[in-house]
């Protein structure tokens, strides 16, 4: 049993000594030197056998105990727990050397990633670059375009202005000649029929007295005629009382006549009027009438011939608000299919921000009939307001396709009938207002638009049943409404070739976006005027030319012009802008 000895070098058992030292000459070797030896004496000077015979004499009472197989087995298992550890450390081993393939896997992987990211990267910049590319040859096709229309413009102006001038020469010529001719002709009557007066001077003088004397006896024989005739009818009508109380019936029968036909034809006409006619609040309306149609039967059959429009063409708003006024138009047209009631819409906000441009957009996405009244008309009416804001419901209500009602500047009529700023006049039309929008109708929807809607009186805030609010455009929206109104007054008319537009070169997209974003607070409205602006600074100009520093020019002055309006509405207030109602 060696492991009693010491000599297995795993963990020590129960029972088990120290491992027993060597002996000088096995540790020291039989071949060392003498210089060795004393060494040798002083290490082992103090060794004690005892131990080694306590060890010997431990080994063999285990040999002969009856727990020698439990302390064998007890061995076997410390092996087998070294051998197991010696196991575990090569699993660890085995699974540090996974984990580094692990880890190397995931390296390459992420080496993979940031390849295929600087592939996917060069194809973008590519891709970029050949669009730029493909951009820069559609534009220089456009300018190569663009500059051979203009080489053929000039060419054809040149030669009309050729033939126009062959044609003046021509025509100046013959003038020239024909007023020669004519010159000569008059001259040569003139001297003909000079000489002919003088020669029977003496026959047209007795020729003109005759002829005098015989008009003369011919008015006085009938005049005496004219007068025997004249006498001798009215004394027979006279002496005849007969005729004469035929005569007085006939002429009382003929006034009565003329008063009756006067009469009816009035009552006709009112009910022409109410029925067919436009009332007189209304500036604009797409009814069709039968005057009209009379007088303008193309477009009023192209017009019935049209399909319905999308409600936000040409209506640049805000992506909240775009849905917010699809749905309203959405459910306009299910109701009117439906024949059911109409909703009362009010659009509040600053001016120039599309309002009345949707109620038209609305009307003909809906299939119906829209009528614009303003309301600072119904004011300088007087007395006559309430009559005809009872027409324009009269005439509302007799559309047969729906009519929507669309009142612009609202708070000049229906404000608070509480203020002092409210005459009589305009508070009794504000009441006949009332009376018939009382309830919701399936002839005519009210659509009111205002930018001050807290004046409205409290009985036409409880007639609303939407409200919608028409902001002024943010970046993404002036940038939309700067393409459109430029590719509407610059870029199409210079493209044409029809008119004195042209263009210079330029990046037309950066430029609409930096003017984008130099318009800051201004309207749709003044966008457009804007690009207005740009069309009558190229007709102005020598060459028709539009130029970038011309439209800069015009930018400038625009926003010049916003920050003192902006300024004047400051000074002035809410209210100063608009006049004071009687």
């Amino acid at each position: 049993m060696s492991w009693l000895f010491g000599i297995n070098k795993g963990p020590t058992g129960e029972g088990a000594g120290s491992p027993l030292p060597l002996p000088p000459a096995a540790e020291g070797g039989g071949d060392r030197g003498a210089g060795d030896r004393p060494a040798a004496k002083d290490k082992w000077s103090n060794f004690d056998p005892t131990g080694l015979e306590r060890a010997a004499k431990a080994a063999r009472e285990l040999e002969h105990s009856r727990h020698a197989k439990e302390a064998l087995s007890l061995a076997q298992m410390q092996e087998q727990t070294l051998q197991l550890e010696q196991q575990s450390k090569l699993k660890e081993y085995e699974a540090a050397v996974e984990q580094l393939k692990s880890e190397q896997i995931r390296v390459q992987a992420e080496e993979r990633r940031k390849t295929l990211s600087e592939e996917t990267r060069q194809h973008q910049a590519r891709a970029q670059y050949q669009d730029k590319l493909a951009r820069q040859r559609y534009e220089d096709q456009l300018r190569q375009q663009q500059l051979l229309n203009e080489e053929n413009l000039r060419k054809q102006e040149e030669s009309v202005q050729k033939q126009e001038a062959i044609r003046r020469a021509t025509v100046e010529r013959e003038m020239e000649l024909r007023h020669k001719n004519e010159m000569m002709r008059v001259e040569a009557e003139a001297l003909a029929r000079a000489k002919a007066e003088r020669e029977n001077a003496d026959l047209i003088r007795e020729q003109i007295r005759l002829r005098a004397a015989e008009h003369r006896q011919t008015v006085l024989e009938s005049l005496r005629t004219a007068g025997t005739l004249f006498g001798d009818g009215f004394h027979a009508f006279i002496t005849d009382w007969d005729k004469v109380t035929t005569t007085v019936a006939g002429l009382t029968l003929l006034a009565l006549g003329v008063y009756s036909a006067k009469s009816a034809t009035t009552v006709v006409g009112r009910y022409v009027e109410a029925r067919l006619g436009r009332p007189s609040l209304v500036r604009e309306t797409s009814r069709l009438s039968i005057l009209e149609a009379l007088r303008h039967p193309l477009q009023v059959g192209r017009r019935l011939l049209s399909k319905p429009q999308d409600a936000l063409e040409g209506v640049v708003l805000s992506p909240e608000l775009e849905a917010r006024v699809r749905d309203i138009a959405i459910a306009t047209r299910n109701t009117r299919r439906n024949r059911s009631v109409y909703r009362n819409v009010l659009m509040h906000g600053p001016p120039g921000t599309g309002k009345t441009l949707f109620a038209k957009k609305l009307a003909l996405h809906s299939g119906m009939d829209y009528a614009i009244m303003t309301g600072g008309d119904v004011a300088p009416m007087g007395r006559e307001g309430v009559t005809a804001v009872h027409k324009v419901f009269d005439w509302a209500s007799t559309s047969r396709h729906g009519l929507l009602l669309f009142v612009d500047e609202a708070d000049a009529f229906l404000r608070k009938r509480a203020t002092e700023k409210i005459s009589e006049d305009l508070r009794a039309a504000l009441n006949a207002f009332l009376h018939r929008t009382g309830q919701h109708s399936s002839k005519f929807m009210l659509v009111l638009a205002s930018n001050q809607p807290e004046q409205f009186d409290w009985a036409i805030n409880d007639r609303i049943d939407e409200m919608v609010s028409f902001g002024l455009p943010q970046r993404e929206e002036r940038e939309r409404l700067v393409r459109m109104y430029f590719d509407k007054y610059v870029l199409k008319p210079a493209t044409e070739g029809k008119q004195r537009l042209k263009l210079a070169q330029f990046d037309y997209g950066k430029k609409c976006s930096e003017v984008a974003q130099r318009t800051e607070g201004m309207s749709g409205r003044e966008i457009s005027q804007l690009a207005v602006a740009w069309q009558a600074m190229a007709y102005a100009s020598e060459d028709g030319v539009l130029t970038e520093a011309m439209m800069d020019t015009r930018v400038q002055d625009a926003i010049q012009q916003h920050q003192q309006k902006t300024q004047w509405l400051k000074v002035e207030g809410p209210e100063g802008s608009r006049a004071q109602l009687p």
